[in-house]
């Protein structure tokens, strides 16, 4: 006998279908392969041990399981219920009519209930993409596989139950997500808002110019000044996910096994990622953990910002090792994990905002006689080269922060909410996806902000009048500005143009743009 069902395996964020087929002959022996890993092959002890305590016969006959393709290795318990109901359908204990119409897939525990699994989402897609009629899987995983319509979901949480199912003997009801509803619900809900924020206007006018245009930015300022304050404010200002960007974003959790820990304030586990991502990753991260990898390769730190922030403190003590990994995620979007068995690519489009004193001792440029800076130039220097230009190459905005008087702290008016500054930010980017839509019709890696301009595109979209080009190759002279700093000025002019809803450059965006070159000035 000849007994087929169906599963998937999780490849990058991406997800493709395995063939479970078991062959019974008279016999006792168990034979797995299909390259499994160990925690499959020991699937077979779990499976008996729940197939016994749930009154199920055992195995009478000599059971020879694979797992299609071959050449894709099969990890993890996942594949533990589509294993076992392969085998009660050899042992006729299940009937066959539906395997093919479901694909199935769970943890089993000793006592037959079923346990949440990895990377449900893109498994979902992938079973709608194959045309199977609905899927099988634990409770837990239920709403996150019923985002993907056209797709029965059926989550369980007991073999007893997928038996019943697949006999026909008991009907479940599918479960149903409104995802457009319950994107449109969430879509706002933040607790942070600028207008916590006292002072700091120039930097909260930065920030809506990062947010507006996508520009990475670093801020420079003395310890105490509001980094780490307006940082992770910046995704209140920045435009709300779409359908689209909010699946592939889940997706990316999904498979890190990090959608179970989120919860929505109902207590259900969440549905859909519908606010733009923030990480804060410690200075202390490796290389690995940043980018992505491993023995078994998982999503690192910038594909969990994807389409969102990845926010690094005090930039000048990560790694050298590390921050280099990140310069070419940060020109492609993407990051490519290669293995001697195995490669796998994730998107890594996120806005890189970093913060960082000005020296060691953080008080360098600061107008405090309690405070005075007592590094030496060449500490200052050691401590400022640890971020290479290559790196620094790729950061559109650098702009000084300095700590807050007081006469503002105590000041009860509230500042700009965010709100508000989210509104001139949408425009400004409506505009933009305006500008880029002919470009996007004919290529597979749309651009959606300023910031992802090719140089081709720079020469067409941000031409200068006489004005204009007189005064930046001043600015350039004057102030030393490296050739690297060229391509960026012009990028961030365009977007505060655009802020400003002018087709043109003007002379007050050029200065503007300029300003924004802190580090430049500092060499």
């Amino acid at each position: 006998m000849l007994i087929k069902c169906y599963g998937a395996a999780p490849q990058g964020i991406e997800a493709v279908i395995v063939t479970i087929e078991v062959h019974a002959v008279p016999g006792f022996e168990f034979t797995l392969v299909g390259l499994p890993d160990n925690a499959v092959k020991e699937s077979h002890e779990r499976i008996i041990a729940a197939l016994s305590v749930n009154g199920y016969n055992k195995p009478r006959h000599t059971l020879t399981i694979n797992m299609a393709p071959a050449d894709i290795k099969k990890e993890g318990a996942s594949y533990d219920l589509p294993l076992a109901i392969g085998i009660l359908a050899a042992e006729e204990e299940v009937q066959t009519k539906l395997l093919e119409q479901y694909l199935i897939m769970g943890e089993l525990s000793l006592d037959g209930s079923l346990q949440p699994i990895h990377g449900v989402l893109p498994i979902a897609l992938a079973a709608r993409k194959a045309g199977y009629k609905g899927l099988i899987l634990p409770a837990q995983n239920a709403r996150e596989a019923a985002v993907v319509d056209s797709l029965e979901v059926y989550g369980l949480s007991h073999i007893q139950e997928v038996v019943r199912l697949l006999n026909g003997t008991q009907a479940f009801t599918p479960t149903q997500v409104d995802t457009a509803a319950e994107f449109r619900q969430h879509a706002f809900s933040s607790e942070l808002d600028f207008s916590d924020v006292r002072g700091q206007e120039n930097v909260r006018r930065a920030m809506e110019v990062a947010a507006a245009g996508g520009h990475n930015m670093l801020m420079v300022g003395p310890p105490g000044a509001g980094k780490s304050m307006m940082a992770k404010r910046l995704s209140s200002i920045l435009p709300p996910l779409t359908l689209e960007e909010a699946v592939e974003t889940t997706k990316i959790y999904s498979v890190a096994g990090m959608m179970a820990r989120r919860k929505e304030q109902n207590g259900k586990a969440s549905a859909l990622i519908v606010q733009r991502p923030f990480r804060s990753p410690h200075h202390t991260v490796t290389d690995v953990a940043l980018v992505g990898g491993g023995s078994n390769p998982q999503p690192g730190e910038i594909s969990l910002a994807h389409n969102g922030v990845l926010f690094l403190d005090e930039l000048p003590e990560y790694k050298r090792s590390a921050l280099e990994v990140m310069r070419q995620p940060l020109e492609d979007r993407h990051i490519c994990v290669t293995r001697a068995k195995l490669s796998v690519d994730y998107p890594a489009s996120f806005m890189l905002v970093a913060a960082m004193n000005p020296c060691p001792c953080g008080h360098y440029g600061e107008n405090n006689p309690a405070h005075p800076c007592t590094c030496t130039p060449a500490q200052i220097h050691r401590y400022l080269s640890r971020i290479s230009g290559p790196l620094l190459d790729r950061i559109d905005i650098q702009c000084d922060i300095q700590p807050v008087p007081y006469s503002m702290l105590k000041d009860a008016h509230p500042s700009e909410s965010s709100a508000t500054m989210r509104e001139r930010v949408i425009k400004a980017r409506e505009i933009q996806k305006e500008r880029f839509t002919s470009y996007n019709v004919t290529t597979h890696s749309p651009i959606h902000c300023n910031a992802q301009m090719t140089p081709k595109m720079v020469r067409e979209y941000c031409k200068l009048s006489d004005e204009c080009d007189r005064l930046l190759a001043f600015a350039m002279e004057k102030m030393g500005f490296s050739a690297r700093a060229y391509d960026r000025i012009l990028k961030v002019a365009r977007t505060i143009a655009d802020l400003a809803q002018s087709t043109e450059i003007c002379p007050p965006h050029l200065l503007e743009a300029i300003n924004y070159r802190t580090l430049d000035k500092m060499d």
